[in-house]
């Protein structure tokens, strides 16, 4: 028998790096609300006091990034006693510029079959049957968890909780399947709370009773695995100053927080700023909607996809699909079913997973993947029917 540990980890909105993909999505979203067909790749900095946006966009209409920024520092929870960065007073430097019409001859095409790839890259999915979202179960549960910090601070029943957070979980595996939840680490910014506890040992005894019984057990509780209740809360003792003037924030910096916290490749590509005309983005999306739909079918209990391409070239210059030997059938014969079954080429993908709709500010905490919103086309099981047709 094989026996090992797994750990994922996920952070909340409020983690400076989340913070600015936040910003990103929320700029994209904007733009692609007023243009659907523009072409955006967004950046953003965050630190004390000051957000930098800069990337380049091709685009009919116009955002007001300041409104933006500041909008979405407000949503979040910012504001200058807990994070450095306030709503009202945050200097914007904004650096958008025209996109390259290098790039852009490469990917426009009225035909959507021979739109090419707006960069080279490699692109990975991947699915299983740990849990009913067909998500490794250590990435979901730490996704659970730092969702939960932000739900609790927000509607007010925890309310000296602060924006910058994390979790940490590990998962014990036998023969490749998880059994149990072994060790749970949350880090979450608090209010100064010296003044009612008197000491910091006080003040973290209160801090740790009240995570663990309102956000480490009822998600650990609905996951429905056995868990030992070895937790660790806050292991510096203190987390009172946080947020972009602790630790300068940058986009693009959470990619395996993003995807499946580890349990699969990644091609090194972010995600949010970018439109879905970067197949960073678009063929990531469907290749985790590929292997969603492969396990959903029952044709594999584990599956990961892999894409490739070339810049201003439509068709992937690689695609497989891999079972890991829990196929029922070959891989050869899985991947086969695939091309036929699913649009691989970028125009192709974004026009079947209908992405040029705003959505993205949606995606830029707590997992692009393994939430069933209605906008997130590429968790849809859709395809169950056809893969099975194929067979």
């Amino acid at each position: 028998m094989s026996k090992y540990l797994f750990t994922s980890e996920s952070v909340t909105e409020g983690h400076p790096d989340k913070a600015c993909d936040a910003i990103s999505d929320a700029i994209l979203d904007d733009i692609l609300s007023k243009d659907p067909n523009a072409h955006v790749a967004c950046e953003t900095l965050a630190t004390k006091g000051v957000v930098v946006v800069s990337g380049e966009v091709r685009t009919n209409g116009f955002t007001e990034v300041e409104k933006v920024v500041k909008q979405t520092i407000k949503d979040i929870g910012y504001h200058k006693g807990n994070s450095g960065v306030d709503p009202e007073d945050v200097q914007v430097i904004s650096m958008l510029h025209e996109q390259s019409s290098e790039i852009a001859q490469g990917v426009d095409s009225d035909d959507i079959s021979k739109q090419g790839a707006g960069d080279q890259g490699l692109m990975f999915g991947y699915a299983c049957n740990e849990t009913p979202e067909l998500m490794p179960l250590p990435i979901q549960i730490a996704h659970r968890l730092t969702e939960r910090l932000t739900e609790l601070r927000k509607d007010g029943t925890l309310p000296w909780l602060r924006p910058d957070g994390k979790s940490q979980v590990s998962v014990n595996y036998e023969d490749g399947k998880p059994v149990s939840v072994e060790k749970v680490v949350i880090a979450t910014q608090h209010d100064d709370m010296l003044a009612v506890y008197g000491t910091e040992e006080k003040e973290l005894e209160f801090v740790k009773s009240e995570v663990i019984d309102h956000i480490i057990k009822p998600v650990l509780d609905s996951f429905e695995y056995p868990y030992s209740e070895d937790y660790i809360v806050n292991g510096t003792g203190r987390f009172v100053y946080g947020g972009p003037e602790a630790d300068t924030g940058l986009t693009g910096r959470k990619i395996i927080v993003d995807t499946y916290g580890g349990s699969a490749p990644h091609g090194g590509g972010a995600f949010s700023g970018k439109d879905p005309s970067k197949v960073d983005r678009s063929a990531t999306y469907m290749a985790r909607y590929i292997a969603k739909n492969i396990v959903a079918a029952g044709l594999a209990d584990k599956c990961e996809v892999q894409l490739s391409y070339s810049i201003g070239v439509a068709e992937p210059t690689s695609f497989y699909v891999k079972s890991f030997g829990t196929g029922e059938i070959s891989d050869e014969k899985l991947t086969e079913i695939a091309k036929e079954v699913f649009p691989v080429r970028p125009g192709e993908i974004v026009a079947h997973l209908d992405l040029k709709k705003p959505r993205y500010r949606q995606t830029a905490a707590y997992g692009h993947f393994g939430r069933e919103l209605d906008l997130f086309t590429w968790e849809k099981t859709d395809m169950v029917q056809q893969l099975l047709e194929h067979k």
